[in-house]
């Protein structure tokens, strides 16, 4: 599969810190992060590679050339003229042939690619779009999909959004089959999402890939700063999927919310003091942020699937915009006790994911690689400590309970002594 990387923009919002070099070619770790991007592209066999420049260019071409010194093959493609984040395509179209990656020279990122690409091939559509949650998605570009993963809309910065949305954004990394550059533009400069992307929203042609694996843009000082971080404490590397994940993971209602009995509504739901500022330290600790919680009211037909949904966008909305983010939200719709006016029959059985079985941790290590001996289950129920131990978890609980490894007052003192710990 041939991978097309945009290495042409000026990056005037990180000049401070290189201004006379493009900004693919800052370093970070003592290496250009072009390069560690082609490095790591090689290492999972992709080495056909067109990387298109222009501001600075000759400053790429001369210092990774052909890509033979990399063990890759690389072609350049120079825009004389500004195309937009997606002229160039059009004027390589006949080496795309075939479905492409499609990447941000400027982004730092570590992923399974082979996982991405399966998962766009098993999908069948024209786009997939890598998704995930990040720590300020009240500024960030929102995308909207069904339960399948098909792409419904796609919220702009500038958009109108609702009043509680999903923490789900778009990192720019992309896999695109050729057919998707069959649309009529006629502007000199052609925008990908706005022009390309955006329009597939709502046609069922265009899926999100939802990963909790590192991709950040480094365009500010401040995130370039971070992220040298990220690559000295071991973070970028460690949350490729391919890596065994640690987990923390929590319980909702008593542990991230105000307990006041099973919610049956968003206006109900209220954050727990100091609960998204334990999540953000989950979040900075490489870590897995992912709830786990019992929602019998759907089984008993007291909340629908939608409106479960609109509860936790609404704890995600908040969590965001205290600088946390969740990676996995799991929950048991099950209720084994029949009996209740308007219940769902269906749903009315003994399962294997409702706590304190350990289904939901076990669908959460497979989706995400996690190493279960390795994680936690933070909780305030008895069920809660149960399913961590039935799942071979270390446990936390918040209040006090003799057979849990560490306890606390609440969600912040349960997640500082597990750090203290580890």
């Amino acid at each position: 599969m041939k991978v097309v990387i945009m290495a042409g923009g000026k990056g005037t919002r990180i000049a401070s810190v290189a201004s006379d070099i493009p900004k693919p070619m800052i370093k970070i770790a003592g290496k250009p992060v072009l390069e560690h991007e082609i490095v790591r592209l090689r290492n999972q066999g992709f080495t056909d590679i067109i990387i298109t420049i222009s501001h600075l260019g000759k400053i790429i071409s001369d210092y990774f050339g052909n890509g033979e010194k990399l063990g890759v093959n690389i072609e350049y493609y120079f825009e004389e003229e500004p195309l937009g984040n997606a002229g160039a395509l059009f004027k390589i179209n006949d080496k795309l042939t075939e479905d492409f990656l499609l990447l941000n020279a400027d982004t730092v990122f570590d992923i399974d690619f082979k996982r991405f690409v399966n998962y766009h091939k098993e999908k069948g559509g024209l786009v997939t779009l890598f998704t995930h949650p990040n720590s300020h998605p009240y500024d960030s570009g929102l995308i909207i999909a069904d339960k399948n993963g098909a792409v419904l809309n796609w919220l702009s910065k500038e958009d109108d959004r609702p009043a509680y949305y999903r923490n789900r954004v778009n990192a720019g990394l992309h896999v695109i089959s050729p057919e998707a550059l069959n649309v009529s533009v006629s502007t000199p400069k052609i925008d990908l999402d706005r022009q390309i992307l955006k329009p597939l929203a709502g046609t069922g042609k265009m899926f999100v890939y939802d990963s909790p694996e590192y991709v950040k843009d480094m365009g500010t000082p401040e995130r370039y700063a971070a992220i040298c971080n990220d690559f000295s404490e071991g973070v970028v590397g460690q949350k490729n999927l391919r890596n065994k994940q640690k987990a923390i993971f929590l319980d909702r209602d008593g542990t991230i919310n105000e307990y006041a009995g099973f919610l049956r509504s968003a206006d109900e739901f209220k954050l727990c003091g100091g609960a998204a500022e334990a999540i953000k330290k989950i979040n900075g600790s490489g870590y897995l942020a992912v709830v786990v919680t019992n929602q019998p009211v759907i089984a008993r037909g007291e909340v629908t699937f939608d409106e479960l949904q609109i509860i936790h966008n609404k704890m995600e909305t908040l969590l965001g915009k205290d600088g946390a983010y969740l990676d996995g939200i799991y929950f048991c719709p099950h209720h084994p006790h029949k009996g209740y006016e308007g219940e769902i029959p269906e749903l009315k059985i003994d399962c294997e994911c409702r706590k304190p079985k350990a289904g939901m941790l076990k669908k959460a290590a497979e989706d995400f690689n996690i190493d279960l001996s390795q994680s936690w289950m933070v909780g305030d129920g008895e069920n809660d400590i149960l399913c961590g131990i039935n799942a071979g978890c270390k446990t936390a609980f918040i209040g006090r309970d003799n057979r849990a490894d560490v306890c606390g007052e609440n969600l912040l003192q349960c997640i500082n002594k597990i750090f203290e710990r580890i």
